[in-house]
């Protein structure tokens, strides 16, 4: 067995010691909240196990994200979410900013939505979008892949042609329509952080056809793939990028501009999960 699967498992074999026997076994859909969309979390009615308390969970020290790993149940169907995650520019190596992805897909999650926080590249875009990602760059260099396989977690060389799924891509797009909610679509480019963008960065990124970027999710997609989990993702467009804001980048204006978008998101999010787990 991998150190990695031996982590994996540890925790979620604690993980388990804390739902068992509650309606929440057993999740069937994951979510992952970036920074400052973890109220979605705070409405579940299940428990509440902060990462500090589990083996091997790592804790992020950015304001905005909580820290928790929470269940409960959305129109009947059960979910478990990070409230919060680890980002690799907070010095994690990748398998740890990835082990909660991994942790969900292994308590039963076959679908996960992974939710960020991220910068606008496409001119036309204003703070406080929400973006469906169709697609990816991984602008890094990186892969929480490298290193040995473990077989029993997935097969050397994953297939990442339709990474982000279409029917959760359709189910989103289905949400937001029920809801009227605009929902713009674009490519997520992933860069390391924790510095914001240059406006040449910025350039490159939209040449190379992403209409966003951010500083995570991008490894979880990864990871949850190589497992055979059916992953979409979700970017909320806190702040235009470098060269298109004509104020100086702040972390604050992403918690804040998350925040304003609360209310629909937490509709949206409702509305994909009752029409994702159909």
């Amino acid at each position: 067995m991998s150190d990695v699967r031996r982590r994996l498992d540890e925790t979620a074999l604690a993980v388990q010691g804390r739902i068992r026997g509650t309606a929440y076994e057993r999740p069937r859909v994951g979510l992952v909240l970036g920074s400052g969309l973890g109220a979605f979390a705070d409405a579940l009615d299940g428990p509440k196990i902060p990462y500090a308390e589990l083996p091997h969970m790592p804790v992020s020290k950015v304001v905005g994200h909580a820290g928790n790993l929470c269940f409960g149940a959305v129109r009947g169907v059960p979910v478990v979410c990070m409230q919060g995650r680890v980002h690799f520019y907070e010095g994690h190596p990748l398998d740890a900013v990835v082990h909660g992805a991994r942790v969900m897909a292994r308590l039963g999650a076959s679908i996960v939505l992974l939710t960020n926080a991220a910068g606008g590249c496409d001119p036309s875009f204003h703070a406080g979008d929400l973006m469906l990602v169709t697609d990816h760059l991984n602008l890094t260099a990186r892969s929480p892949l490298i290193g040995e396989n473990d077989d029993a977690l997935g097969t050397r060389f994953p297939d990442m042609s339709a990474a982000y799924d279409p029917e959760i891509a359709a189910a989103l797009r289905s949400a937001a329509r029920s809801l009227s909610l605009e929902l713009r679509e674009g490519v997520y480019a992933w860069l390391t952080g924790p510095s914001y963008e240059t406006p040449a960065e910025v350039r490159m990124v939209r040449g190379l056809g992403a209409s966003a970027v951010g500083m995570s999710t991008v490894p979880e997609v990864i990871a949850l793939r190589h497992m055979g989990v059916r992953v979409g993702a979700l970017s909320c467009i806190t702040n235009l990028a470098a060269g298109l804001s004509s104020t100086p980048l702040d972390h604050k204006e992403v918690e804040e501009t998350a925040r304003s978008r609360r209310a629909d998101l937490l509709r949206l999010l409702e509305a994909w999960v009752a029409g994702v787990a159909r």
